[in-house]
């Protein structure tokens, strides 16, 4: 039975109201550590089945013992996911979740949600990763680190900051969300015409265009798209196609604004930006058919 079904049965005892109550968390931590909300719900309902197998009895404080058995299983599982994606087909994009209208992520805070965020840990060891999100999403001690993932303090201390300096080498100071808004509307405007000269206006110089497609979907481009010339012609080259019959949908995915695109009702897209003061210097495509699906019917900004 999973913890959701038992609540709206009404199936409730003191082991599934406890777990009910930190799921949200749960469910966030496993998220941001394996980028993906399909393996994160797995997760989740796996540490669920522990959880009534355990003897409750003996367990001090019911939301350490959740927090550290979801951390440790979603480090075990990262070795698989990550030979997993070194063979995907294209670029790997997290999945998006819609974060409107769904408080399931139950941050503190929204570090470590954003794409970008997300497509920068994949470069962490599982234990950087873990590290990193419970002290900076979660804002768990250094010490209740320590003994989450079995490490003496003062490496779970340097293991943040590593994250940390990678996280920071890795991006740019990113705009406000208003700001990220408008240059998303002036993105897809300026896209939807093929103005190639509005588009190189809000590149930077290295912008790069991930198109995340599995391999299932023929018009995602098989590499990232580098430079600013290149992203713009690559971007206009398919303009007088791909927007035919288009309607677009504002959402807010991972904390910041998103489009969904669909033709005849059936989403074939969901696009957004990272930007800097400088200008757009990622734009995510995710179109991938089972990355849509979480966000397909819900959210609007």
């Amino acid at each position: 039975m999973s913890v959701r079904r038992g609540l709206e049965d009404g199936e409730h005892d003191d082991g599934l109201l406890v777990f009910a109550e930190v799921r949200p968390r749960l469910f966030g931590i496993a998220y941001r550590m394996l980028g993906s909300a399909a393996e994160a719900e797995d997760i989740v309902q796996d540490v669920w089945l522990r959880w009534q197998a355990t003897d409750r009895n003996i367990v001090e404080s019911p939301s350490a013992f959740l927090a550290t058995t979801t951390t440790r299983m979603c480090i075990n599982f990262s070795q698989s996911a990550h030979s997993r994606r070194e063979t995907y087909v294209g670029p790997w994009l997290p999945e998006p979740v819609d974060t409107s209208s769904d408080p399931a992520l139950g941050a503190e805070r929204g570090e470590a949600l954003g794409l970008a965020i997300l497509l920068l840990l994949e470069k962490l060891s599982p234990t950087e990763r873990a590290s990193y999100v419970l002290r900076e999403a979660f804002d768990y001690s250094y010490r209740q680190i320590a003994d989450i993932i079995q490490m003496e303090e003062a490496n779970t201390r340097q293991l943040v900051s590593r994250a940390r300096k990678h996280i920071a080498d890795g991006r740019r100071t990113p705009v406000s969300s208003e700001e990220q808004r408008r240059l998303l509307e002036a993105f897809i405007g300026a896209a939807q015409k093929g103005d190639l000269a509005t588009l190189e206006g809000l590149f930077v110089e290295d912008v790069v265009s991930y198109s995340d497609g599995g391999g299932i979907v023929r018009t995602a481009a098989r590499a990232p798209v580098s430079g600013r010339d290149h992203v713009a012609k690559f971007i206009t080259s398919f303009a007088s196609h791909f927007w035919t019959g288009i309607t677009l949908r504002w959402i807010e995915t991972n904390g910041q604004a998103s489009v969904l695109l669909s033709r005849d009702g059936i989403p074939v897209a969901l696009a957004t930006v990272d930007a800097s003061v400088e200008g757009i210097h990622q734009i995510m495509w995710i179109l991938r058919p089972s990355k849509l699906a979480a966000i397909s019917q819900t959210g609007r900004l």
